[in-house]
């Protein structure tokens, strides 16, 4: 019986460094970047900001800031929006709501169905948001120089809009 020779170690310096990998990592950092200047916003109502400082508000509570329309959504359309199941986004939506940033209200196209919208609280909380956001687009492109910010821009928005052919 012949055994098959050992293969040599094969270079896996790649799972470290492909681009989902490096996506995944700088959209986690740009997301805890966002919530410590959201934590450090004096117009975020004090309960709100402790609790962003504290680590208790995380990148998945952002979801709903990123996709709750002005005019409100119903859960599953928050889900699907967020790639998230209805029961993950229905939980944080009910913590949302006990921080008192949304609420929960008839939908007048449909009696059966429940709209989320923001309340007053929680457009202070998107205006502080958009604020950190601002601040952290512009702390990106100090860090990486404007024409790599923009490259990287133009780069992940035609990626992201890009739908491939193959199946």
């Amino acid at each position: 019986m012949t055994e098959n020779p050992p293969h040599p170690p094969a270079e896996d310096g790649w799972r470290q460094t492909h681009l989902g990998r490096l996506l995944g990592h700088a959209m986690r950092r740009f997301d805890e970047r966002v919530l410590q200047l959201m934590a450090q916003n004096i117009e975020v109502p004090l309960a709100l900001s402790n609790l962003a400082a504290r680590g208790q508000v995380s990148a998945a509570h952002i979801h709903i800031t990123r996709h709750l329309s002005l005019q409100g959504s119903r859960l599953t359309e928050l889900a699907e929006r967020a790639g998230m199941s209805k029961q993950a986004m229905g939980q944080l939506v009910d913590q949302c709501e006990a921080w008192g940033l949304v609420t929960r209200a008839p939908d007048s196209r449909d009696a059966r169905a429940r709209l989320v919208r923001f309340t007053p609280t929680g457009l202070d909380w998107l205006q502080a948001f958009k604020d950190a956001v601002v601040q952290a687009e512009a702390e990106f492109r100090a860090d990486v120089g404007l024409d790599v910010a923009t490259v990287a821009m133009i780069g992940l928005e035609i990626y992201a809009a890009w739908k491939p052919a193959r199946a």
